[in-house]
């Protein structure tokens, strides 16, 4: 049964119940109009549509044109005014309780960068890990007094059934091990690991599990965070998302997906790469249901072929076997410990893993970049990688934000230009996304590129 819109105040949770005068006013002014105050009734607008299957952005938009959040000043501190807020968010007109904490993590992620982040020193690499950690910190998702066992799961959100019921077993298994889950919030191999993890923790009698998801502006209305998502972060871009996720987990599982999941793939990889990182100890594992097979293959042969061998050794794949990731993850947190006890690093944010600014610098997605990306194999490897990850972030933003579907409408498809190896190769994987359904959830509309490949 469809559910009717509501308009209504709420108090926000979290962080954002003890301000001072000081901070409440700042916080009225900044969110009173602009493009932060466009940005947060977007981004609100995501996360009241918690649930909803469908990742086409532009029709949520449409639909719900007439919804607005203003952050109010009132006796009490801070409060929202919802207008024409997705009923589907409320029961019997009163907000759903994790729904109004997601929320509340919105407002105080966008306007903490817009107050206290923005205008700081973000040409450095260090003043970008800088402002990642501050992020982090404001939003509460950093354990100082626990051990490592914070997992990062990549994966797509359209996947098969099969396919999400092995993320759910993989969860279930790591969360009997009493390991946490951190994941980019949305459906499919986002909340797959979260959900069985849950019901791991239940049967531990673990007092307060953690499910961190990290999201960004441009990806949160295609990927609204699921349900089980208990500590929500909203980093400003794609790439400070990438560096939150791999300073705060402590091992990474990749599960079968799509663009967005090689572009996590490519940052990591040509991270690991460099020579300062080749002693990092950072676990990574692919792995998928037998069906799968053929993309984690396929996907092994695009990246040695790109990357080379050396980028191949730096993570396994297991078919078909949750308990052994599991038991992987789990094992390899002592290594993870003792490395980091040994080098005098914090276990809850890892300052050591080095990043180039190639890495950190926000890659706008035009038809110009994407044509100008150097996607040639007699480059450092670390610099290939680099690009090649832009390439991937570019066709995600075609594929479903906002920006780059108005850019794509406008223009015409992406060219990407590079030597005749990487573009094969890459075209043969893209083709197999396409074949495979993994660029976006099915639906009614078919899917049409956003790029075209181009060989020279």
């Amino acid at each position: 049964m469809t559910k009717h819109n509501i308009t209504t105040r709420i108090y926000p949770s979290g962080i954002l119940n003890t301000l001072s005068r000081s901070e409440v006013e700042r916080l009225h002014n900044a969110s009173k109009g602009g493009n932060l105050a466009e940005l947060i009734r977007r981004c609100a607008l995501a996360v009241l549509n918690s649930g909803n299957r469908s990742d086409d952005v532009e029709t949520l938009m449409e639909r719900h044109q007439d919804f607005s959040i203003n952050v109010q000043q009132v006796n009490r501190g801070l409060q929202l005014e919802l207008n024409n807020a997705p009923g589907s968010a409320f029961v019997d007109g009163r907000i759903i309780t994790g729904i109004g904490e997601l929320l509340s993590a919105v407002i105080r992620d966008l306007i903490y960068f817009d107050i206290q982040i923005k205008n700081n020193d973000l040409h450095l690499s260090e003043g970008i890990t800088n402002a990642v950690f501050e992020i982090l910190r404001n939003a509460g998702v950093m354990e100082t007094q626990a051990g490592p066992d914070l997992v990062v799961c990549w994966g797509g959100h359209s996947i098969s059934r099969t396919e999400y019921d092995y993320t759910k077993e993989c969860g279930y298994q790591m969360g009997l091990r009493g390991l946490n889950i951190c994941t980019g919030c949305g459906q499919g191999s986002m909340k797959g690991p979260m959900k069985g993890a849950t019901i791991a923790h239940a049967k531990q009698r673990k007092g307060k599990g953690r499910y961190v998801g990290i999201s960004e502006p441009g990806i949160i209305a295609a990927e609204p965070p699921n349900p089980i998502v208990n500590q929500l972060v909203i980093m400003p871009d794609i790439e400070k998302r990438l560096e939150a996720f791999v300073r705060l987990g402590h091992g990474i599982v990749v599960f079968p997906g799509g663009v967005g999941t090689v572009e996590e793939i490519l940052y990591l990889l040509g991270i690991l790469l460099k020579p300062e990182n080749e002693t990092m100890s950072l676990p990574l594992v692919f792995t998928g249901p037998a069906p799968a097979a053929d993309y984690f293959w396929q996907l092994d042969a695009f990246i040695k072929l790109v990357l080379g061998k050396e980028a191949g050794a730096r993570y396994q794949i297991v078919l078909d076997d949750p308990e052994r990731v599991a038991q992987i993850m789990g094992n390899d947190m002592q290594e993870v410990r003792e490395y980091r006890i040994a080098n005098k690093d914090a276990f809850y944010f890892n300052w050591l893993l080095r990043i180039d600014e190639t890495y950190q610098r926000p890659f706008i997605p035009t038809h110009e970049n994407m044509l100008a990306l150097n996607l040639y194999r007699d480059r450092p490897v670390h610099e290939r990688a680099a690009d090649l990850r832009r390439a991937f972030s570019g066709i995600v933003a075609g594929n479903v934000k906002p920006a780059g579907l108005a850019a794509i409408r406008e223009h015409g498809p992406y060219e990407i230009r590079g030597d005749n190896i990487i573009m094969e190769a890459l075209d043969t994987v893209l083709e197999s996304f396409v074949n495979q359904d993994r660029m976006k959830i099915p639906g009614m509309r078919p899917y049409r590129p956003c790029y075209r490949v181009i060989k020279q």
